[in-house]
């Protein structure tokens, strides 16, 4: 039976087709179904709301994307959609555009390799793919910003008000950016690549062309799973327009920033990069004045991170429970796993184990279902947590900055019966 639930306020999540109970605890003895039944109509008689249909069914199709911003284009996935798949499928996947979209003829495309190297190149998209080796990397693409709406409990924040659906798993296809790096010949003296792609906007009274850029010993690191890609493909097609055709890059383990769209030129360089979207944005600043800004720290690693997607209720189980699903994902730090999630109902009192789905490996996402025991008493919110292999924990509570970036407090869904 269903209790009607409302989520954390100012949380940003999809209702329909969203399953979500009251959770109950039940210490005594093992029901039987008439007893079973027995609480359930008292519990009506008591006024609590029923949503029909509410089971441990299939939730209702829906319109996966939630937009945001119409221009620039900004969407992203339903929570419950990106549950269905550990490959988000590509019209699934969240859509975060900085500036207006361009349009790109494939025939005229290249892609230039400059600044610190021996042998500039350029390369048309045939060039590049037939003169490297393919290559291919899965990782979750994650916004800065995801969840972005929960810090506005605390003080609102700038930015797409983004809930827990800005981010997705794919499988990447392009060439190694180390292979075509190693070609032009880097100098000693580099440390840092920049990314530039074609689309551009105004800002503050300037023309600013979205940029980014990584460090160079991330390019030169051994990890294979963390090999940063020239991408061409998606889930073993070619980059459709709204997720950069014909190239862009792919950085696992790093925020979604750092992977440019429509890229067209690479610099590398003694510094980071210049551009807007480094020296000013996803930077973690207390405040936005330009001393704040200078002294902040760029964002590249993504943090540790776990959501509530759905709750249901097990009716068909001897004794009723909850059965909670979500994603969890490791930081983004080289070689990190996932070591376990955890759901509490008692305001992180106490926790019960969730169950890891699949095999985690770094820089992907991991799905995780935990089951509580459905009973009498009716908690607050469910909460969940989770800790990566090398013991770092999820914190209670992200850091508030006035960009709303990095929400990686717990996540929680505030249970109201009326």
């Amino acid at each position: 039976m269903p209790i009607i639930v409302a989520p954390l306020e100012n949380v940003l999540m999809p209702r329909e087709g969203m399953d979500v109970c009251v959770e109950h605890y039940w210490q005594g003895p093992r029901w039987s179904r008439r007893d079973w039944l027995r609480e359930t109509l008292a519990a009506a008689g008591a006024g609590l709301l029923l949503k029909a249909g509410w089971a441990q069914d299939a939730p209702a199709k829906q319109s996966a994307l939630i937009v945001h911003t119409e221009s620039p284009f900004n969407a992203e996935t339903s929570l419950d959609r990106l549950l269905e798949h550990w490959l988000t499928p590509v019209e699934d996947f969240y859509i975060r555009d900085h500036a207006p979209r361009p349009e790109v003829d494939r025939d005229d495309f290249r892609l230039t390799v400059e600044g610190l190297v021996d042998r500039p190149q350029s390369f048309t998209l045939a060039e590049l793919t037939e003169r490297f080796p393919a290559a291919e990397a899965t990782a979750t693409l994650c916004c800065a910003g995801n969840r972005r709406a929960e810090f506005n409990r605390i003080q609102p924040v700038e930015g797409v008000p983004w809930g827990a659906g800005a981010l997705g798993n794919a499988r990447w296809g392009g060439v190694r950016l180390r292979d075509v790096l190693e070609h032009a010949g880097v100098r000693l003296e580099a440390r840092h690549v920049w990314f530039e792609g074609l689309d551009q906007h105004e800002k503050h009274g300037r023309k600013i062309v979205f940029g980014g850029s990584v460090p160079l010993e991330r390019v030169w690191a051994e990890d294979p799973a963390a090999a940063v890609l020239l991408a061409h493909q998606m889930n073993g097609a070619p980059l459709t327009p709204e997720h950069g055709a014909p190239l862009r890059s792919l950085v696992p383990g790093y925020i979604g920033a750092r992977s440019v769209k429509w890229l067209s030129r690479i610099v590398v360089s003694e510094r980071p990069s210049d551009n807007y979207y480094v020296s000013e944005a996803y930077r973690l600043a207390t405040d936005e004045t330009p001393e704040a800004l200078s002294h902040a720290p760029v964002i590249y690693e993504l943090p540790l991170q776990s959501v509530i997607a759905r709750v249901t209720l097990d009716r068909d189980a001897r004794r009723p429970r909850l059965v909670a699903r979500g994603y969890a994902m490791p930081s983004g730090r080289l070689g990190q796993r996932l070591k376990f999630v955890e759901v509490s109902a008692d305001g992180g009192e106490t926790w019960t184990a969730a169950q890891l789905e699949g095999t985690g490996q770094p820089y992907c996402w991991q799905f995780w279902r935990a089951e509580l025991r459905a009973g009498r008493r009716t908690p607050k919110r469910l909460l969940v947590r989770a800790v990566s292999s090398d013991w770092e924990m999820q914190p209670q509570q992200a850091v508030w900055n006035p960009k709303g970036y990095m929400y990686n407090g717990w996540h929680a869904v505030e249970l109201t019966a009326t």
